[in-house]
């Protein structure tokens, strides 16, 4: 089981929660040692002090603020983590908005949070509850390895989920990051009207299963291949077809292809799921109200999505 990255208390009004932070994603990312080319010789990264050439341990590091013109200020990691003794140990949930209103630009980091012991479940699934049924995120603030965040809490999965936020202020604008756009034409009507069918025919149900890493796995069969001492060759990208010069008629050709491939898949028969796989699989196509529907309403909704 993993270890959680942080431990505190969740604080709603005078509710308090002690809970602990786990991460919901877990790294892939397949890594490598460095080596001089030509030798099995590690190459390594080192703390040095740059006037003496000396390593330097970790204990004897403090933190340095540029002024310019060579000066600094220095900071001692305790002095950063005495600014906010109590925020560091408390999400505190500042206000509740529509989970829908937080535009997915915000979001950034995944994590459960779990009751820190078993004589806090009953708060805990209270609020859950409460914030599952309302469909709302508690807006909250926290100190997670010496740096603030903002999150929003929400429930998911049985449990309370946390998603760090990025606040306004790291959030850049096309604009600030691209310069001017070249103005864009208004499209034509059958273009407009040909690219809807298009993104009609491509629409299905989001299934993240479908998806997987396949560049890792490429990289996996590069590893397996040179350990056993062969040779991986791949198949080059074909060359995007330049015949089609006309918007219109390469929207239609996509369309056409889409319709010669794979049909949709059937609508699955609602009738043989539970209420609750019901309640979940409207959870997961974002059904509005779906705690208050019945069965019946819960089928028509879905079949409506």
């Amino acid at each position: 089981m993993a270890r959680p990255v942080w431990s505190g208390a969740l604080s709603l009004g005078l509710v308090t929660v002690p809970v602990e932070l786990y991460p919901a994603v877990a790294d892939h990312t397949i890594h490598f040692h460095q080596f001089e080319r030509g030798t099995s010789d590690r190459i390594r990264n080192r703390r040095v002090n740059e006037r003496t050439g000396e390593e330097v341990g970790q204990d004897e590091i403090v933190k340095g603020y540029d002024l310019g013109g060579g000066d600094h200020v220095l900071v001692e990691p305790d002095e950063l983590d005495e600014i906010a003794p109590e925020r560091s140990r408390r999400i505190d949930i500042e206000q509740f908005v529509e989970l829908d209103d937080i535009d997915p630009w915000f979001f950034d980091k995944t994590y459960w949070l779990k009751p820190a012991k078993d004589d806090f479940a009953k708060a805990y699934g209270l609020l859950l509850q409460a914030m599952d049924r309302s469909e709302k995120a508690g807006v909250a603030k926290f100190v997670l390895r010496g740096k603030e965040y903002l999150a929003a809490v929400r429930a998911g999965e049985g449990v309370m989920v946390l998603n760090t936020l990025h606040f306004v202020a790291d959030l850049r604008k096309p604009k600030d990051v691209m310069g001017k756009l070249p103005e864009l034409p208004k499209p034509r009507p059958k273009e407009l009207d040909m690219a809807l069918a298009l993104v009609d025919e491509m629409t299905a149900p989001w299934r993240p299963e479908d998806y997987r890493d396949e560049y890792s796995e490429r990289v996996e069969e590069l590893i397996k291949a040179k350990k056993a001492g062969k040779e991986i060759t791949h198949e080059e990208e074909p060359e995007p077809s330049a015949d089609v010069v006309d918007l219109f008629e390469a929207l239609s050709r996509s369309v056409k292809n889409r319709k010669g491939g794979a049909k949709k898949p059937a609508k699955k028969d609602f009738t043989e799921l539970s209420k609750a796989d019901l309640d979940k699989l409207a959870r997961e196509q974002g059904v509005k109200g779906r705690s208050k529907m019945t069965r019946a309403e819960l089928e028509k909704a879905l079949k409506a999505s």
